[in-house]
């Protein structure tokens, strides 16, 4: 006779193995930590080291690797256009330098260059 895995779930639970509510209290939530969007980020365009191609840098970013990895995606989704990060620089293929400062501006980045 097969196991009801709604069964199985339930006894998980009865017996304390998985926690019925992970929703956390509102007291306990905490407010991302926006700090790093206070530092400039500097767009510049770039042909160095890539057999003439342009690319588009966004350096000075101070976040954690996953914000930075976070950025890059959303960034690269708006302009539709391929890219990556690493090291706290974000590169996007292209001069799209006009396009990516007015992104970073809509999501309350300063930026200079």
């Amino acid at each position: 006779m097969p196991i009801d895995w709604k069964d199985a779930l339930g006894a998980l639970k009865d017996s304390g193995a998985i926690p019925i509510d992970n929703t956390p209290d509102p007291d306990e939530t905490t407010s991302p930590d926006i700090s790093f969007m206070s530092e400039p980020l500097h767009v510049v365009i770039d042909r160095k080291g890539r057999k003439g191609k342009t690319a588009t840098i966004i350096e000075g970013f101070a976040g954690s690797d996953k914000e930075l990895e976070d950025l890059a995606k959303t960034l690269k989704q708006k302009l539709g256009t391929g890219g990556s990060a690493r090291g706290g620089e974000i590169l996007i293929q292209g001069d799209r330098k006009e396009d990516v400062k007015k992104i970073l501006k809509e999501l309350g980045f300063k930026v200079k260059g």
